[in-house]
């Protein structure tokens, strides 16, 4: 059974920084991409971040190019999203999703989903 758990999530202010992790159980971690999706209140999931099966090559959609970071470590089956700078709309649940090797960048080509973690960017 295939478990995505994501912590790290909370308030922070204006321009401040969090760590988002993504911890990965019942797949063969190193056979996966990952990527960060986020969903405000009212409006649909819109990606975030993905990264590819190795750690070797990441995409970033443009609202958070420079900002955001994310990272894996497939020792320890976890990927991680820095996020620093942080804005007022960034305020969404993140969630970690995983599918087989290759990155991407819609909702619908990622199989297994987390829970979500609140991050909340006050002005």
């Amino acid at each position: 059974q295939v478990q995505l758990v994501e912590s790290g999530g909370g308030l922070v202010q204006d321009g401040g920084s969090l760590r988002l992790s993504c911890a990965a159980s019942g797949l063969t971690f190193n056979s996966y991409a990952m990527g960060w999706f986020r969903q405000a209140p009212g409006k649909g999931r819109e990606f975030v971040a993905t990264i590819n099966s190795k750690g070797t090559g990441t995409n970033y959609a443009d609202s958070v190019k420079g900002r955001f970071t994310i990272s894996r470590d497939n020792a320890k089956n976890t990927m991680y999203l820095q996020m620093n700078s942080l804005k007022p709309e960034d305020t969404a649940v993140y969630y970690c999703a995983a599918r087989p090797y290759i990155i991407a960048t819609s909702v619908g080509d990622y199989g297994y989903w987390g829970q979500g973690t609140q991050v909340t960017v006050s002005s």
